[in-house]
C-alpha cells in the first residue's frame, strides 16, 4: 500500500477482488463521480466464473458517450439484463457453499429494484457486499472531478480489465477454492461475489 491514506477509485459494478483489496487497505476511500465515463471498464461490467469459464456481464446503458459525466449515466432496461444476470449467477454459483445464504438479498436487486443511474446501482450493491463481508468502511463520493495529485493514490485507470494485474504492484493474487476450478483451474480477480459465494464472511480473511 502507498504511504497515502486515501484511495481514489472509479465506480464499479460488483467490483473485482483487486478493487476490494483497496477498500480494506486504506482508511479512507473516495469514489469518483465526476469523471467522463470510460467504456469497456468495470464501471458497468463484471466477471464471474461460469460453468464454461470466465464470463463477462454488462449493465446496458442509455448513453455511453465518453463526454458524459459518470454520475449522469443512466441504465437501459430495453433488454431484460437483470434476469439474464441473475440466471448467470445461478448457473455459476448455485453449487457454491454460500449462495443460498445471500441469495434472497442479492436477488432483490434483480427482481424488485430498478435504479435509474448506474452510480446508484453500484453504490447499493457495494453496500450489500460490505455488509455481507462485515466491512465497516464507508466510501465517500467526490464532489468534483479530482485531478491527479499527491494527496491520494489514484486507481481510476489501474483497476481496469484493460490493464494487466502486474501494473498494480500492491495487489498479489492468491488462489482460493472456486466451484469449477477442477474443470477450468483457478481464475483470478473475478467479481467480489465469486469470493463471497465461495467463502462467505471468511472472504475478509482472504482479502
Amino acid at each position: 500500500m502507498s504511504d497515502l491514506n486515501i484511495a481514489l477509485l472509479p465506480t464499479a459494478y460488483l467490483p473485482p477482488i483487486q478493487y476490494y483489496s483497496k477498500l480494506i487497505a486504506y482508511p479512507q476511500i473516495m469514489i469518483e463521480h465526476f469523471e467522463h465515463f470510460k467504456k469497456q471498464t468495470y464501471r458497468n461490467r463484471t466477471h464471474i466464473y461460469s460453468p464454461n469459464g470466465k464470463q463477462t456481464l454488462v449493465v446496458p446503458l442509455k448513453d455511453r458517450s465518453e463526454r458524459n459525466v459518470t454520475k449522469d449515466i443512466r441504465i437501459s432496461y430495453n433488454d431484460p439484463w437483470q434476469k439474464l444476470h441473475w440466471r448467470s449467477f445461478e448457473a455459476a454459483y448455485r453449487r457454491s457453499p454460500y449462495f443460498e445464504y445471500y441469495e434472497d438479498d442479492l436477488k432483490n436487486f434483480y427482481f424488485e429494484k430498478k435504479f435509474e443511474f448506474l452510480i446508484d446501482l453500484n453504490s447499493a450493491l457495494m453496500e450489500f457486499i460490505n455488509i455481507s463481508l462485515k466491512l465497516t468502511i464507508k466510501p465517500q463520493s467526490t464532489v468534483s472531478f479530482e485531478q491527479v495529485n499527491k494527496d491520494f493514490t489514484d486507481y481510476r485507470t489501474i483497476i481496469s480489465p484493460k490493464e494487466e494485474l502486474n501494473t498494480d504492484p500492491s495487489f498479489k493474487v492468491k488462489e482460493y477454492t472456486q466451484v469449477f476450478d477442477t474443470k477450468h483451474g483457478f481464475i483470478s480477480n473475478l467479481s467480489i461475489i465469486d469470493l463471497l459465494f465461495n467463502h462467505g464472511p471468511r472472504g475478509m480473511e482472504y482479502l
